[in-house]
């Protein structure tokens, strides 16, 4: 296909596809015949590749429309395999199944001149990785799950647009003979109905994007009324390029911050199959696939030398603590000790009785320390953990100290980590780089979310959720005792349990007052920050043994309660909660077999444009699995620039922060090759 001056006589461009990637390029040159046969015969090749010589009729806008279906990026410079531009009738593309980039000139529908370009592939084997890591990172960052019409898309290649609906539409299919193959019949039907996203552009111009190729869409994540952009307009890939530029700055900057850890070694663990099957058997339910998936990315991450630093994101009652329970297995049959730490003395307490039930057969010692304790417990707690006689601590901020030492750290989980400061979480680890990190979330904060999903920090989702469990039915309401009296007596009659939310310790006993004048039948105990811990716990062992049936809280309760006959919650001001934080508090209902119910109340007088937009969220994401959706939605309520702090605001909004993050992690990436 060569000639001399860098002028060729044809040039061969196929598809983005896995069948076509893992092709070496050698491949191509031995195979050329056979794939050109394949490509007059066989609809895939039909469908995913285009040949074209000099002096051939070609419809210049169906090649642009197939190349953008094929796969190939719009830039607006080519640099790198599958990517293309297009300057007036010239087309610039890197094929990848090319080791150098071609440029077609073409006149009307004539394809004029074909000459190859200096931009050439350096190794092969590492730049076929990376494309392989860029297919992947936009799959991952696409988020199409439940997009309405009237939803922001971003389109990779033409930029942010209106979501209208997916409609059935009739193509004209491109003609064999425009991709250089004769047509074998006249009568070959050329229509093609075939289903597509329509976006709509300034001017309302429309763009068509055919399901399958969803990879080149991403949901806008930033400020509510994004600029749309222009179709066919410069503008877009300018954009584009710019914010490449400054993200791979960051990532040189990330990615140095980050170099102590990845330096780190440790020797890898190694698993001990009679002591997992010993903690297995103890397990009461039937795991689920996403957590077995979990447990197995974290023993993957941990057979390496390589620190994990891995996040597991799944919904209230998903399981996650059942996972962080296999891991700290793992880390003791590997003479390591784990520290779990936890926001709350109730939520520490919780943990501490599983873990010791669980472990209660097998040859591992168990402590918690928190402030509860008498300073002679603590300080022998202290002294275990120096001398390795202790294999696992459970506790609060407590194990954060200065004053605690140990023997042999190796595994730190983090429950609740959005809880937790940047400088709390980085002290145990800045005592050993080479801490393994496991951090389990119900609805992780917007900086978490970004870390997982840029290269930095690993993520499991828990999504499925367990056997028998059941969505919380949700209900936002006006204040009224009616509502209360009638949510109360109902959960009552079917011998359960409720939690009352009343986040004002002044006027705490006053609530109690009022809920007893009007719900006869309650038996209220309080709880909340301010009250001495040995009274709290008091107050939960009352509450779980049934001695009470209503806890009157503040929002103390929203961390990790387990409480199975718990199956109504009610929220007196909805609207002073944050979206994660009230989707968090859902979660403490309907953790068993049977309904919970979840009310929301609010004073119609106080409610503000934005607290209507919360409760509307929470209305709309009450199936089972939406924390993750929640965090999402959190973030673009309280606009995604203040993730990376002011300087990357506006970059963000620019194109979303799904599309930034994408960059991002493709652009760290080819620096760590």
């Amino acid at each position: 296909m060569n000639n001399e001056n860098n002028k060729l006589d044809s040039v061969l461009i196929v598809s983005i596809t896995p069948y076509f990637i893992d092709k070496e390029i050698l491949w191509y040159e031995e195979n050329l015949e056979d794939v050109l046969q394949a490509n007059q015969t066989q609809p895939f090749f039909k469908e995913n590749v285009i040949f074209l010589k000099k002096g051939q009729n070609c419809n210049f806008s169906q090649f642009l429309r197939k190349v953008d279906e094929m796969g190939y990026e719009r830039v607006l410079r080519v640099e790198s395999p599958g990517e293309f531009s297009q300057k007036g009738g010239t087309i610039d593309i890197f094929p990848i199944n090319s080791n150098r980039a071609a440029r077609i000139d073409f006149l009307g529908n004539e394809v004029d001149v074909i000459e190859s370009l200096k931009i050439k592939l350096g190794n092969e084997k590492k730049s076929r990785e990376i494309l392989k890591k860029k297919l992947s990172s936009q799959k991952l960052f696409s988020d199409l799950k439940g997009i309405k019409p009237g939803d922001y898309l971003v389109h990779l290649d033409h930029g942010i647009a209106k979501f209208r609906g997916i409609e059935n539409f009739q193509f004209s299919l491109p003609q064999q003979e425009d991709f250089g193959v004769e047509k074998k019949s006249k009568k070959q039907n050329n229509q093609n109905e075939c289903k597509y996203y329509v976006l709509e552009y300034d001017k309302q111009d429309k763009l068509y994007v055919p399901l399958g190729l969803e990879r080149k869409l991403s949901r806008y994540v930033g400020f509510q009324d994004p600029k749309i952009s222009r179709l066919g307009s410069l503008t877009w890939q300018k954009t584009k390029r710019k914010v490449k530029e400054e993200v791979e700055k960051l990532a040189k900057e990330l990615l140095s911050l980050y170099a102590a850890k990845e330096v780190s070694k440790r020797s890898p663990y190694v698993p001990d199959e009679g002591l997992e099957f010993q903690l297995k058997t103890g397990f009461a339910f039937e795991e689920t696939s996403d957590q077995l998936q979990a447990v197995e990315d974290i023993k993957k991450d941990l057979s390496k030398t390589q620190p994990m630093d891995r996040i597991v994101c799944g919904d209230v009652g998903f399981g996650k603590t059942e996972v962080a329970l296999r891991t700290a297995l793992l880390a003791v049959v590997n003479n390591r000790q784990t520290a779990l730490v936890c926001p709350t003395t109730i939520l520490a307490n919780q943990h501490y009785n599983v873990f010791k039930k669980r472990f209660e057969k097998l040859p591992i010692r168990v402590a918690m320390l928190s402030r509860l304790q008498k300073k002679e417990e603590q300080k022998k707690i202290v002294n275990d953990l120096k001398d390795g006689r202790t294999d696992i601590v459970i506790g609060t901020h407590r194990i954060l100290s200065k004053d605690i030492e140990f023997k042999n750290l190796q595994l730190l989980i983090i429950d609740d980590e959005q809880k937790f400061g940047v400088k709390q979480k980085e002290r145990l680890r800045q005592a050993r780089s080479s801490l393994d990190v496991l951090s389990l979330s119900a609805t992780p904060i917007p900086r978490t979310i970004y870390l997982a999903l840029s290269s930095f920090k690993k993520i499991s989702m828990m999504q499925t959720p367990p056997q028998g469990r059941q969505a919380t039915k949700t209900h936002i309401l006006p204040y009224s005792f009616k509502a209360i009296r009638k949510a109360m007596n109902f959960e009552f009659k079917r011998n359960g349990q409720v939690y009352f939310l009343h986040n004002r310790i002044q006027t705490i006993q006053k609530a109690k007052r009022e809920i007893k004048k009007n719900v006869p039948k309650a038996k209220i105990g309080i709880i909340h920050g301010r009250m001495a811990e040995h009274n709290l716990l008091k107050i939960m062992d009352d509450f779980q043994n049934e001695k009470t049936n209503v806890l009157l809280a503040t929002t103390i309760i929203e961390n990790g309660l387990d409480m199975p006959k718990v199956n109504t919650i009610i929220i007196e001001d909805a609207t002073k909660l944050g979206l994660s934080q009230a989707h968090q508090i859902r979660g403490r209902v309907g953790r068993s077999h049977i309904n919970g119910f979840a009310y929301f109340l609010y004073d119609q007088k106080s409610l503000t444009p934005s607290a209507k937009e919360r409760l509307d969220a929470l209305e709309n994401s009450q199936e089972l699995g939406s924390g993750y959706k929640i965090a999402i939605r959190d973030m673009e309520l309280r606009g995604a620039g203040n993730i990376l702090g002011k300087e990357q605001s506006g970059t963000i909004n620019k194109i979303g922060l799904n599309l930034y993050s994408q960059i991002l992690s493709e652009a760290v990436e080819k620096m760590k090759e």
